[in-house]
């Protein structure tokens, strides 16, 4: 099974699904019964009735000794026990029985009759309480059918977080009603960048999407039903330039624009009036009427300062809030959204970037930039999730490989994924407390599929999942052991995962460059973007 237990014992015998056989649950697991009866019908084509008693041979049930999202699962040959300290945690051992069972019961009709789980005890909880991964929807749109399957596939690797970039130069990917423009304008682009050099062409292929309100309210209740929390983010004031094509008052200049149609850092940010700031408290109304999560997500990452330091009418607004410098200004801009936010109780949470200035009180920090903003915001007594680039960034390439599509950044391996550890080794008791959890980020310039995000994230998700799960020593021979038995599911699913001897022939991209690195190399560029925020 996927992530390792904490403690599990086989036994002699096995349990036999059956026409016979019915679920039961107390009135608050009511809703994981019937999500594990549709999970088990389809494939095993058996009714799988829900009854009101427990004499019947699958039994949820909640256990005030266990943790919050810790489960106990008994297999025996005449009953399935299901345990959890609450709901979330009765979810995976639900998770956990699925998995003892023939991976075709992940398939969506009936395929078989033999419907068996060895006899097993089986104790769990995890390490962590942000599990998550960042999916990038702004460079590239996933329809929302994929994006559903995305949130199953993180369910059943005990996943509960999806961080949701809705927002970015190159699209504007959620329906804001106070401001129609962001997704009549912003929500498509003419053509996408062919490649990862500065220099390559475009594909002259338009591109768009976007969820309705009707969309996001759909997805949020369908992963709350599957214990994950979607938290949004809506990046400012960098990385904004589809909100300043809708509308270029949003724009240093004023002046008209095109969603940007090229990957990498763009010069182009937003003002910081007070009309900009109140146009996008308006968004995130309607994003926390939206999105129930305590956290929402503002960015703040990657904001070049040129356009500041260069406007007379910026230059003019710091002088008169008192800024000494254009990084004061951005702090000033992020805290006015974050108290904001806390008007409306909620939490900030930005990337790391946010370290080189005042970090809003309350305000939680993705370290993504290796793990020193990590070690920074630990030290300085804010939470963090930690997301290093060089450990969990799954757009970079997979390995040395000639063939994998696209290669760009260092070579991030599944060795590399499973090692993953959210806690800097060098914090205190105290600070590492701090550390909320981990999550593996999704950058999409180079997936402009869903197969292809497949190919990117699985199986080192898998991988990521049991590190973020599971506490102990790790073994990644064995790892490798259990992944090779896990892989019959995903393709169960109809995952089209990476082989580990590398691509297949339609998941290479012949004659479009990349942009690789060496580790030396790519160490060096993060050691100077983090220059400002050494402890």
């Amino acid at each position: 099974m996927l992530p390792r237990p904490a403690s599990m014992a086989t036994h002699d015998g096995e349990f036999r699904l059956n026409e016979a056989t019915a679920i039961t649950a107390p009135r608050p697991l009511a809703p994981t019964a019937r999500w594990l009866q549709s999970a088990l019908r389809a494939a095993t084509g058996l009714p799988l009735p829900l009854a009101s008693d427990d004499a019947h041979p699958i039994a949820l049930q909640l256990s005030p000794d266990l943790g919050p999202e810790a489960y106990r699962l008994t297999v025996t040959c005449d009953r399935v026990q299901i345990e959890g300290g609450s709901a979330a945690g009765a979810f995976y051992g639900c998770q956990a029985f699925l998995q003892l069972l023939p991976p075709a019961v992940y398939r969506k009709a009936h395929t078989r009759q033999d419907w068996t789980a060895p006899a097993t005890a089986v104790s769990d909880r995890p390490r962590f309480r942000w599990r998550g991964t960042m999916l990038d929807v702004a460079r590239h749109f996933m329809p929302k059918q994929d994006l559903l399957r995305f949130v199953d596939l993180m369910a059943m690797h005990r996943l509960n977080t999806l961080h949701l970039h809705l927002t970015d130069d190159q699209g504007w990917r959620v329906e804001i009603r106070r401001h129609p423009r962001l997704t009549e304008v912003g929500s498509w682009r003419r053509e996408s960048q062919l490649g990862a050099q500065e220099d390559a062409p475009g594909d002259s292929r338009p591109h768009g999407g976007f969820y309705t309100q009707d969309d996001i309210r759909e997805i949020v209740a369908y992963a709350a039903e599957r214990h994950v929390t979607v938290v949004p983010e809506i990046d400012v004031p960098g990385h904004s330039q589809a909100a300043i094509a809708a509308y270029p008052a949003l724009g240093v200049s004023g002046e008209p624009l095109e969603v940007h149609t090229r990957w990498g850092v763009n010069p182009n940010v937003l003002n910081t009036e007070e009309s900009t700031v109140a146009f996008y408290c308006d968004v995130l109304d309607e994003i926390t009427d939206l999105f129930p999560s305590r956290f929402i997500g503002i960015g703040g990452d990657e904001c070049p300062k040129d356009q500041w330091r260069t406007d007379p009418r910026t230059q003019e607004l710091m002088r008169q809030r008192g800024l000494t410098d254009e990084n004061g200004l951005q702090s000033w801009f992020i805290g006015r959204l974050a108290t904001h936010l806390a008007q409306r109780g909620r939490r900030a949470f930005a990337w790391d970037d946010l370290l080189e200035g005042p970090v809003p009180p309350g305000a939680l920090i993705a370290s993504w930039r290796g793990l020193t903003g990590a070690r920074t915001a630990a030290r300085r007594g804010h939470d963090v999730v930690s997301c290093p680039d060089d450990q969990v960034y799954l757009d970079y390439r997979q390995s040395e490989h000639p063939d994998e599509p696209i290669p760009f950044a260092v070579p991030l391996t599944l060795q590399d994924a499973y090692t993953f550890d959210p806690v800097p080794p060098d914090l205190t008791a105290e600070e590492a407390a701090h550390v909320l959890g981990g999550q593996a980020n999704i950058w999409t310039e180079h997936m402009d599929n869903p197969r292809t995000v497949d190919y990117y994230a699985f199986p080192r998700l898998c991988a990521v999942a049991e590190a973020l799960w599971s506490t102990g020593e790790r073994d990644f021979d064995d790892f490798r052991t259990r992944l090779a038995a896990h892989l019959p599911r995903l393709e169960a699913i109809g995952v089209e995962y990476r082989r580990e001897t590398g691509p297949l022939p339609w998941q290479t991209r012949p004659g479009i460059e990349g942009k690789p690195s060496t580790r030396l190399e790519w160490a060096s560029f993060i050691d100077q973007l983090v220059a400002h925020i050494k402890v």
